[in-house]
């Protein structure tokens, strides 16, 4: 690229979809809507969303996060994240007597009883994923004996299954379409029976924000991924950037995070953010670009987005004879 001149142009382009998806804007308002209808204190198991400032500020109004359900005071309630949880935590949530609230997300439950139907019928699950990651955790749980995790087509070779002609694939709903796609293709040539899943696991979500990351991508000379350091949607939009073209990329939870060194000789900045991080936290690198004279902005749009979910049904059945409570006094 030649040298920056005063004249060459400044632009950001702004992907849509971004941000929130149905399941992070249904799980962050199930913990709000707790708080209101509870009082204080809702303990959430691990992260509600992987966003930092979402979970700092659900702290500051009364929420708990813990590690463990053993961390839960019994008789307490506690709200399952949105990554959702294995069987054992059902059972040990019971065991504790805590008032159980799960804010899964409805397509990592589609995905868990994907996994639960094909263990029945005996099927060898080859669970595309990462190793760690609380949705692997969740769905490994649910037919521990039937699966084997696949992180990325380097681990395809040593997988080995009973019987060939019995295997099926399921995946995290928040990688890389490409990666994941690549790995399958590996799976394939070594299981030429290997089954798919019913419908794509990884969500609508997820594959819309990396479409439109790879449509502005290439235009653009740096590329500012707003999100978390362990979300794991928003680690794969900065590798998707990368992959379709953009000089650089980065991650950033807050706009004080970027370094001024990034800006040397761009003139397009693409931004996006992941499916856990609330709009002010754009709107907060959308201001510093355009105190550096990056002011123009055009939206890059690939798809449109109307899927919502209704709250957690313990949530909704509380909410409800509270209503009719109010409606009988």
């Amino acid at each position: 690229m030649g040298r920056m001149t005063a004249t060459t142009p400044r632009r950001v382009l702004l992907a849509a979809p971004r941000g929130y998806c149905a399941g992070v804007d249904r799980a962050v308002i199930a913990v709000e809507k707790a708080l209101e209808q509870y009082g204080s204190p809702v303990y959430v198991r691990h992260e509600i969303v992987h966003n930092k400032y979402v979970v700092q500020t659900l702290e500051k109004k009364g929420a708990i996060f813990v590690e463990e359900t053993a961390e839960v005071p019994e008789g307490s309630i506690v709200m399952f994240s949105a990554h959702g949880v294995s069987p054992t935590v059902h059972e040990e949530a019971a065991e504790r007597k805590l008032a159980t609230i799960d804010a899964t997300c409805p397509l990592v439950t589609k995905v868990h009883k994907e996994a639960v139907r094909f263990a029945q019928d005996d099927f060898d699950i080859l669970l595309i994923g990462h190793e760690g990651h609380e949705e692997v955790i969740g769905t490994s749980g649910e037919a521990p004996e039937h699966i084997t995790l696949v992180d990325g087509p380097e681990d395809v070779a040593a997988v080995e299954v009973r019987d060939p002609s019995k295997v099926v694939w399921l995946s995290q709903t928040t990688l890389s379409v490409d990666e994941t796609m690549e790995t399958v293709g590996a799976l394939k040539e070594k299981f030429p029976l290997l089954i798919s899943p019913p419908s794509d696991d990884i969500c609508y979500a997820t594959q819309n924000r990396q479409i439109a990351v790879k449509q502005m991508g290439a235009d653009a000379d740096l590329v500012i991924v707003v999100g978390s350091k362990n979300s794991s949607n928003s680690v794969r939009l900065v590798e998707v950037a990368l992959g379709a073209g953009a000089n650089d990329a980065h991650l950033v939870d807050f706009a004080d995070e970027i370094d001024e060194a990034w800006l040397e000789g761009v003139s397009t900045v693409g931004v996006t953010s992941g499916a856990s991080v609330p709009e002010v936290l754009v709107d907060g690198v959308l201001a510093w670009l355009s105190e550096r004279g990056f002011e123009d902005v055009e939206i890059v749009k690939a798809a449109e987005e109307s899927i919502t979910f209704s709250l957690p049904k313990e949530l909704r059945r509380d909410l409800r004879a509270e209503a009719a409570a109010l409606v009988e006094k």
